[in-house]
């Protein structure tokens, strides 16, 4: 009995049943394993990857399961989630697939799944995407869909097609559904809260030939008229009409104009008109949201440069051409990365094409604040932080309302005005470059080529940790140097995954909790704690919760790692990147506590202050899935102290590379440029370093922090002759005919973010002239004064002089 007990736990602690991704004591259950052969044995029958890795959080894609084969009439349970259930498919191959389940959150999902209907003992994951980033292959597209979303409006009419890949669905016959999506009240223990709710609503057409094309008339639908938001699916017509988590393609989220009332059709002007006022008395009820939104960057080389707050608008950017339809006027928009923390609400900026933020108080197009940010928040699923359908309710259907379907714009722009950048400071950022670099968040800047493991930044403040490791440089022709570069970077911010990105040949590749992510179908993922963005396999950035963000590039074979912190983060830092709190004199802090003199330090003394920021085994962060690695870096000590790197060498004047190399490496940086071009004996490396430097100067000039005094208005019957609002900008008013300017013609923004002279106001040149009547001399010399602040009672005081004349007017 007691060694059946003993076989039983040693086969409990060996599986990896519902363990993928850890490290037992005898194996391990993480993908590494398989790199390094020491997988549990039951590892290949517990663990599995999916193809496609990623699906819309709206669900209906086939995700195969790999590594394994079934018979086609087996049994086959996928659960999501851990809760939510539902029948797999297997092909005539064998293949098994999973069908992603609409879940309206996203992120990486858990997968279970049981080939004998009882035991799940087979786990895996996938990225749920938000809707407008899935594969557009997988998509319903709408064609011209600015008459979709204005359907009914002044000549707005005619048919809707939408078009999609056939082969994508597997029938001959499919139907067209129409699925709503809203937000209800529902009461919960006595408590009322709002739930999402998407359900099917009826159908296009049904048993419809799978051609990739359908047209159809709309008609109005009184019965399912408040539903003004939802998604056309196709599925095969042998299922049963909205049947739930099917395999299907959908359409993108829109507003349904097409199949409203028939009160919008006759005059949707009106119709239009009387919904913005009732969104506009429910916005009175709402509790103010505005208050608790990071403010906007000031300039668009701030909006741009500012990668751990803010990421590039889908549609409004520079990048992709300025499609910038509800901001005209606009060239660039940013949104913020994290919605705001009470009430999950989003920041947007948009900027013109001099650089300058536009405002709502001067545009339509200007930037809009969002109720619910248009990426949801966590825990999704919850309005108003539901990803993309909670945005669209609260501040799309409502622009539509006011703007687009009637005039009462200013309705709109009231409650979703602008929150200007006067409170807003740019991060402060320190990079790692060349062989090997350092700037500090201050300024600092001092050679440290260790080989080994170590701390760029440690902060208490959010737990934030961020470690370098570096290898040795080696030349094209294989030749060992003794210098190094930098060659992984990982970090983690509180109970964030760990995100780790390391060079691999000519790109970068990233790891989230020692797996491998792919960016194949996806540029952009969401995870626990952390974003991480790659636009292309040379350039990624990682962004954590608290505007934290760390962006590392590959040029000519060489990481670049450049980690920006908002100012939250002053005083809380230590590390290869120094102390942020705008004294470089002490950044060359040891972890005992001891400043080392940057001004009379010797290279070998800056050396064993680096090598001091060495990491420990226990906090390592990185992952060692290779035999080298393991070599290398995790049995040794995680700082080589039998290497020793060859310190700054003489110039030689017979060199045949000094003198390409003199001409190369001019200007900032030239030092560096120096130094690493000795080093390797190769100008292209010298090279390397020298854009690298210049690229972190160009990040320090777009983040130069500016002054703002903010907005002013126009006067009422006057212009105004510019929308920048910056330190020296100076406005000027006029008056249109027939008005008087009164105070400043000019105002100038000032150092102190104050404007110089006041308020100026357009007033009519006989009221002026009747006011003057009912005063005494004095009181005349005051009497714009006077008409400004008592103008709304002008009529009456006119008829009541005699009250006039006994106040005593104060001096302007």
């Amino acid at each position: 009995i007691l060694m059946y007990h003993i076989s039983t736990s040693l086969f409990i602690c060996l599986t990896c049943r519902r363990r993928c991704g850890s490290t037992l004591e005898e194996c391990s259950c993480q993908e590494t394993c398989l790199s390094l052969k020491n997988c549990c044995s039951d590892y290949n029958q517990s663990c599995f990857n999916v193809s496609p890795y990623s699906s819309s959080m709206l669900g209906g894609r086939a995700l195969r399961i790999l590594g394994l084969t079934l018979p086609s009439d087996g049994h086959l349970l996928c659960r999501f989630k851990g809760d939510i259930e539902q029948r797999g498919v297997i092909d005539e191959e064998g293949r098994p697939y999973c069908i992603s389940p609409l879940l309206l959150e996203t992120g990486w999902i858990s997968i279970d799944v049981s080939t004998d209907g009882t035991n799940f003992d087979r786990s895996g994951e996938y990225l749920s995407v938000y809707p407008s980033k899935a594969d557009p292959s997988f998509k319903v597209t709408l064609v011209n869909s600015t008459l979709w979303q204005n359907y009914g409006t002044p000549n707005m009419a005619g048919q809707l097609r939408m078009t999609w890949n056939s082969s994508l669905v597997g029938s001959e016959k499919i139907d067209v559904e129409l699925w709503g999506y809203r937000e209800v009240s529902r009461t919960v223990a006595g408590l009322s809260a709002p739930q999402a709710e998407i359900r099917y609503l009826y159908s296009l057409g049904r048993n419809i030939p799978n051609t990739g094309d359908f047209s159809f008339l709309p008609e109005p639908r009184e019965e399912f008229s408040l539903w003004e938001l939802g998604n056309i699916r196709i599925t095969a017509s042998s299922k049963s009409e909205g049947e739930r988590n099917l395999q299907a393609l959908w359409s993108e989220g829109h507003v349904l104009a097409w199949h409203l009332s028939q009160a919008f059709r006759d005059d949707s002007s009106r119709w239009a008109q009387k919904k913005c006022l009732q969104w506009d008395n429910l916005e009175k009820k709402l509790p103010n949201f505005l208050d608790e939104l990071i403010p906007c960057p000031c300039t668009l080389a701030q909006a741009r440069a500012d990668t751990g707050r803010f990421h590039t608008d889908y549609s409004c950017n520079i990048e992709t051409g300025s499609v910038c339809t509800y901001h005209p006027g606009s060239v660039h928009c940013v949104r913020a990365i994290q919605a705001s923390s009470n009430h999950g609400s989003g920041q947007q900026c948009c900027y013109d094409h001099s650089g300058a933020l536009v405002l709502t108080g001067d545009s339509v197009g200007g930037s809009t604040p969002d109720r619910a940010h248009n990426w949801g928040s966590p825990p999704y699923r919850e309005p108003p932080q539901v990803p993309g359908y909670s945005h669209w309710l609260y501040d799309v259907t409502s622009f539509c309302y006011c703007c687009l379907w009637s005039d009462l714009c200013h309705i709109y722009l009231n409650h979703r005005p602008s929150s200007g950048c006067r409170r807003y400071q740019p991060p402060r950022a320190g990079v790692v470059f060349g062989n090997l670099h350092f700037i500090t968040f201050d300024g600092l800047s001092y050679t440290f080529s260790g080989r080994g493991e170590y701390y760029l930044v440690s902060s208490g403040h959010r737990e934030l940790r961020v470690q370098a490791r570096t290898t040795q440089l080696k030349l094209k022709n294989g030749t060992l140097v003794n210098a190094t570069k930098l060659s992984s970077v990982a970090m983690k911010e509180n109970s964030s995954d760990v995100i780790e990105v390391r060079a691999a040949g000519d790109q970068l590749q990233v790891l989230r909790n020692q797996k491998i992510l792919p960016f194949t179908d996806q540029l952009w993922m969401t995870l626990q704690g952390v974003f991480v963005f790659a636009p292309c396999p040379q350039n990624v950035t990682v962004t954590f919760s608290s505007g934290a963000a760390v962006e590392v590039r590959l040029y000519e074979g060489t990481m670049i790692a450049t980690v920006l912190l908002p100012v939250e983060f002053s005083n809380h830092t230590l590390g290869l990147l120094g102390q942020m709190n705008s004294d470089p004199s002490d950044d060359l802090m040891t972890q005992s506590g001891k400043v080392v003199s940057s001004a009379n330090s010797t290279p070998e003394e800056i050396f064993t202050f680096g090598a001091g920021w060495n990491i420990s085994k226990m906090s390592s962060l990185f992952t060692y899935d290779s035999q080298y690695l393991l070599d290398s870096y995790f049995f040794p000590s995680s700082h080589d102290t039998a290497f020793v790197p060859a310190f700054p060498l003489p110039l030689k004047p017979d060199d045949p590379l000094v003198a390409d190399m003199l001409l190369m490496c001019l200007g900032e940086g030239a030092q560096f440029c120096i130094h690493d071009t000795l080093i390797s004996e190769s100008l292209a490396v010298g090279n390397a370093t020298l854009r690298a430097h210049q690229h972190h100067q160009d990040l320090m000039e777009a983040l130069e922090p500016v002054v703002s005094c903010g907005w002013l208005p126009t006067p009422r019957n006057g212009k105004k002759n510019g929308t920048n609002y910056l330190q020296g900008e100076t406005l000027g008013f006029t008056c249109n005919e027939g008005y008087i300017l009164y105070r400043s013609t000019e105002r100038t923004c000032l150092a102190e973010g104050k404007w110089t002279g006041k308020q100026p106001y357009c007033i009519t040149g006989d009221r002026v002239q009747s006011m003057a009547l009912y005063l005494r001399p004095k009181q005349r010399q005051n009497s714009w004064y006077l008409f400004f602040f008592f103008q709304p009672c002008f009529n009456r005081m006119i008829k009541k002089s005699k009250l006039i004349k006994k106040h005593t007017w104060a001096k302007d």
